[in-house]
């Protein structure tokens, strides 16, 4: 390197954070091309040894980070051109920080422990990024392998966060393979080389035997005849879905297609996201005109449980405590708007679910981007922010037979908070969800294969309803069942076992991510007390000479 101009160091500096971004790319859903990710972050860490200062470093970073934002998540400009902007600028900005901490380390010598910050740092931001205001995890490294779940079995012992310290850990132990290459006559006396192939082999030799363990939950209770049914429209969300004057004829669609497969033994019925349009107060579901369809289908058939979207609202009195998502009409009347689950049985009691992981600038702006609001407006949403609820709920069918957790759409990508549905007793997992608003494109294709991922986790089945697509079941092992093409309208049934048991995941939930967190804030501490000690130490000898 010292024998090279500035203008060839440049070059090939930036030929390492291209590959970096072009390996994560290769990596990810729907390509089914996973291991690059296990040597997609090498480029990072040789320019970690050989840039010194942490700004150049970082605009390296920031490279290959947007190529990867740009390369995976591109599709978000067909619903908000600016969104699409907004979205992927923030995040590779984002995703910078874990390096740059790691970087600050790494300069000062301690090599070691540079490395081990660098995976708390990186699982510290995706903890973060399941939490904060601008919540977007799509891009979380443990996703990766949702076209891969015969590797990553044992999700139901960590969940994502599992994948993602598999994926640091590998890529920090292969570069220093290469690193430590010279000091040691043959590869096979390199210590480093044994760490990566047990590093490698181990979770795969673990995952194929949980996978045999665990056939089970897919072979037995086949005698059970109870079924879903699961209603995939085609809507098209811009031009027919929120037109005025077509809600009835949709909800006749959606009635037409669900007798299509409804039998004796069938006991719910799932319906996609905001399938039922038209906005309603929640007071008023039972007597309002595009409903009374609905509940004929149910009295007709009642053993049936219906779970659809809808688009609700609520009105606030005076006298009530008026949440900070609650908007203001043309008559100063306080409501909130919600993107909202409806069960319908034959009690009629009507229980509904409000969604509460809200996907950023659509249905939720922080009040200092608010500025923002109409760079969102076509991206399937509304100019502000939905309410939601404090804890998801979920709706047992008439007969108590299926429990289902309503999951809305963006909430299918939070592993921990699809747990606590099943920590309250759900035995399926009902995803509801548009998937049209990005067109043919690769996003409704992670969107649904992540759903993989929430099987794997709780050993649980899923019914995902699409809108546009794709619709499908997926088994406690993660195997896709009668998936559906993009763009057709289908009725699909399936008989589905509940499930029996609660895995560590359900349970317990994402502890290597609050292992990563509290190391995180102890390295912060640390490094604070230094950056004082150090102060006070310049201080002295200012005082002394």
């Amino acid at each position: 390197m010292n024998n090279l101009t500035l203008r060839h160091r440049f070059v090939l500096r930036m030929g390492a954070a291209i590959c970096s971004g072009v390996f994560l790319w290769l990596s990810w859903p729907p390509f089914e091309i996973a291991y690059p990710i296990f040597f997609a972050w090498i480029p990072l860490l040789w320019l970690a040894t050989n840039v010194t200062h942490t700004r150049r470093f970082t605009f390296y970073v920031l490279m290959a980070t947007l190529i990867w934002n740009v390369c995976t998540t591109w599709w978000i400009w067909n619903a908000s051109p600016p969104g699409a902007i907004g979205a992927i600028m923030l995040n590779s900005i984002f995703m910078c920080i874990p390096w740059i901490g790691f970087h600050r380390v790494y300069k000062k010598g301690n090599k070691q422990l540079a490395y081990v910050a660098l995976i708390a740092y990186w699982m510290c931001f995706e903890y973060i990024h399941f939490n904060w205001d601008l919540s977007w995890p799509w891009l979380t490294l443990g996703n990766i392998f949702a076209t891969q779940p015969t590797w990553i079995q044992w999700y139901e012992y960590t969940g994502t966060s599992g994948g993602t310290l598999w994926i640091l850990s590998i890529n920090i132990l292969l570069w220093q393979v290469w690193k430590t290459r010279k000091k040691y006559k043959h590869l096979l006396c390199n210590k480093y080389v044994y760490w990566t192939i047990g590093s490698i082999f181990i979770p795969f030799g673990m995952s194929m035997f949980i996978l045999i363990q665990r056939q089970k939950l897919v072979t037995d209770n086949y005698s059970n005849k109870k079924n879903v049914v699961i209603v995939q429209p085609n809507i098209d969300p811009y031009t027919e879905k929120f037109a005025d004057g077509t809600q009835k004829d949709q909800i006749q669609k959606l009635i037409q297609l669900s007798l299509t497969q409804i039998d004796s033994n069938t006991r719910l019925v799932i319906w996609p996201e905001t399938a039922i349009p038209t906005k309603v107060l929640e007071d008023e579901i039972k007597t309002n005109e595009y409903y009374q369809p609905v509940f004929e289908l149910i009295h007709t058939h009642p053993t049936l449980t219906l779970v659809t979207g809808i688009d609700s609202y609520k009105k606030y009195t005076d006298q009530d405590t008026i949440p900070t998502s609650a908007q203001k009409d043309k008559f100063g009347n306080y409501y909130d708007a919600f993107n909202t689950a409806l069960a319908v049985d034959n009690n009629f009691t009507l229980p509904v679910y409000h969604k509460s992981k809200l996907v950023p600038g659509v249905e939720s702006l922080p009040r200092w981007l608010y500025f923002l609001s109409k760079w969102f407006e076509g991206f399937g949403g509304m100019s502000g922010t939905y309410g939601t609820q404090l804890e998801p709920s979920v709706f047992p069918d008439f007969q108590q037979h299926y429990i289902v957790a309503p999951i809305i759409c963006y909430e299918s990508i939070y592993g921990e908070y699809v747990s606590r549905y099943v920590r309250k007793g759900a035995n399926i997992l009902a995803i509801i969800t548009n998937d049209g608003w990005w067109g043919n494109t690769e996003g409704y294709q992670q969107h649904m294969l992540y759903a993989r991922l929430r099987a794997i986790e709780n050993r649980c089945w899923v019914a995902r309803s699409a809108n546009t697509g794709i619709s499908c079941f997926i088994d406690p092992l993660g195997d896709i069942k009668q998936p559906q093409p993009w763009n057709t309208a289908v009725a699909i049934k399936m008989s589905v076992p509940t499930r029996k048991i609660k895995t560590f995941y359900t349970q317990y939930g994402d502890i290597l991510y609050y292992t990563a967190v509290s190391i995180t804030i102890m390295m912060v501490i640390w490094a604070l007390y230094n950056y004082m000690n150090n102060l006070r130490l310049k201080k002295y000898i200012k005082n002394t000479t």
